[in-house]
């Protein structure tokens, strides 16, 4: 059975220890200044700033090679609410939109994401490997983003997302569009250094 071609970013499944995610996030800002457009699943960055009252750091959506702040998970116009009840089907941010952005941070969270297979698929041996993030074109009717682990970029030493292993799933399995559970290695909550 071929894998299905569905990326949709980073989905939080579970923590390091094995607990469930138990769905904490925090609030961040994005200011009108930038132009990129981020979606559910988007993995983002630190912008080295705040909203106007200093309460939310600002963040900007993370490129290959970023150490990660974390990844979205939603968005507000206020950081109490992360619902427009004018648009509550609210699926991105659009590019230069200031908004609130819902972000899981937590570095012991483990994700769900979808590898490229660009080149050749991820294998067994791939476990425990290293590969970084590439980002594609997010979904503006879905809300989903396009990042996808960058297969080409397994590594041992260090990159962005560490292999625990292919989701253990039916409809999942070893080859071209796999799905993995990856632990962010490089996040800046870990980094003894600034960013």
């Amino acid at each position: 059975m071929a894998n299905t071609d569905r990326a949709a970013g980073l989905k939080p499944v579970k923590h390091l220890t094995g607990a469930s995610w138990s769905g904490k996030a925090n609030v961040y800002f994005v200011p009108a200044t930038d132009a990129v457009a981020i979606y559910i699943g988007d993995a983002v960055k630190s912008a080295g700033s705040a909203d106007a009252t200093g309460k939310y750091p600002t963040v900007a959506r993370a490129a290959a090679g970023n150490a990660i702040r974390g990844v979205v998970i939603g968005f507000g116009e206020t950081p109490q609410i992360m619902v427009n009840p004018t648009n509550p089907d609210r699926t991105h941010r659009g590019a230069s939109t200031a908004m609130y952005l819902m972000v899981v941070d937590d570095p012991s969270v483990i994700f769900e994401v979808q590898e490229d297979s660009d080149g050749a698929a991820l294998t067994a041996t791939s476990v425990g490997l290293s590969v970084d993030l590439v980002a594609g074109a997010g979904n503006a009717v879905t809300g989903k983003s396009g990042m996808e682990l960058d297969s080409s970029s397994a590594v041992a030493t260090a990159a962005t997302c560490k292999l625990l292993r292919a989701v253990n799933r039916e409809d999942n399995e070893l080859g071209n569009q796999c799905k993995w559970e990856v632990l962010i290695v490089e996040h800046e909550m870990n980094l003894a250094t600034g960013v």
